[in-house]
């Protein structure tokens, strides 16, 4: 197994501005050979984040992605050696594998995955975009019914999650999201009330006509300007999950917004919370049986957008940090 190729994508240089394809090269490695307490993965499936780009400016949940080195990210891969117990050949498991077709990763840092098909299910809806969507919408956000609930970065792959989650709970929902197409599939086939393209600029006024009674539960996604207009339109007592702040990870940061926030959330009263989907691992099986659920029930449908080739990750990821994609993006290997 050792004497193959394993092919790479290496970050060779860490970006001061934006993102772009000279940032990454491909390299061919060797098969790495496992030793014991690790476990020899072909990878399958590879995750695309916007928090891939995050990991390049310095540490964050995981530490930093340096120079000269195999892009880091998730994915789903297949066990074919193993020198940890618990683990055999064929299992399907999901860890930080980077970008290449073999890693060998220590055992302690792999989840074991169901085998479910379509395996892409994995990385969405089952993965850490369903989850991260269950659990910061329903234990940080705390929806009740009736109440209106806004999402950023809708048409990604955890806000489509978001939205259907909170209109499955009874909640008026209303998506924030870029570009008119983006916003009417929120709205036809996702079921939203209302969604708000961001990219017609005026995003308070229309925020108020799409949430006339102010707003419950913000799901943030993007920080910046966008959270701004939402902090002065929560309601006393409102919820903001702060998921993530994709405005802010490539190119230069936005210098303006969110202005004027501790007064605000004084006067309303609001809680801020961040979270890492991590924090509920503990409580993923209950996550996953309730998803499950409503996906075999029609109640919320799922987006995916795969794409084939290693060695077309880079742009993909550009990509989808300027909101290309609709639901879940991966590369397939």
């Amino acid at each position: 197994m050792t004497n193959g190729t394993n092919r790479q994508i290496l970050l060779v240089e860490k970006p001061t501005g934006k993102l772009a394809p000279e940032h990454f090269k491909m390299a061919d490695g060797k098969i790495p050979e496992p030793k014991d307490g690790e476990v020899l993965l072909r990878v399958r499936y590879i995750s695309l984040d916007a928090a891939n780009r995050a990991w390049m400016h310095g540490a964050t949940y995981r530490s930093a992605v340096e120079a000269n080195t195999v892009m880091a990210g998730g994915g789903i891969a297949e066990v074919i050696g193993s020198r940890a117990p618990g683990f055999a050949a064929g299992d399907i498991v999901f860890g930080d594998t980077g970008w290449q077709d073999y890693a060998a990763v220590p055992a302690k840092h792999l989840s074991k995955m169901p085998r479910i098909e379509p395996m892409t299910h994995l990385l969405s809806v089952y993965g850490i975009a369903g989850l991260t969507a269950y659990f910061g919408l329903l234990h940080v956000g705390r929806p009740n019914a009736g109440e209106t609930v806004v999402v950023s970065a809708a048409a990604g792959s955890v806000g489509s999650i978001v939205g259907q989650i909170a209109k499955i709970k009874g909640c008026h929902v209303v998506g924030i999201a870029g570009g008119h197409e983006k916003c009417h599939w929120l709205t036809s086939t996702l079921g939203f009330d209302a969604a708000v393209d961001y990219k017609d600029g005026a995003v308070f006024k229309a925020l108020r006509a799409a949430a006339p009674k102010g707003i419950d539960v913000y799901f943030d996604n993007v920080g910046g300007d966008i959270l701004e207009a939402c902090i002065a339109q929560m309601n006393i007592r409102g919820r903001i999950a702060c998921c993530g702040a994709i405005s802010q990870y490539d190119g230069v940061p936005s210098a303006t917004g969110p202005r004027g926030v501790p007064g605000l959330i004084v006067v309303k009263r609001l809680t801020m919370q961040g979270f890492i989907v991590m924090d509920y691992m503990e409580q993923r099986d209950q996550a996953l049986a309730e998803l499950q659920s409503w996906v075999a029930a029609g109640k919320l449908k799922v987006q995916e957008d795969v794409i084939a080739g290693l060695e077309n990750t880079p742009q993909a990821l550009i990509g989808l940090l300027a909101g290309e994609n609709r639901g879940k993006r991966m590369i397939k290997l």
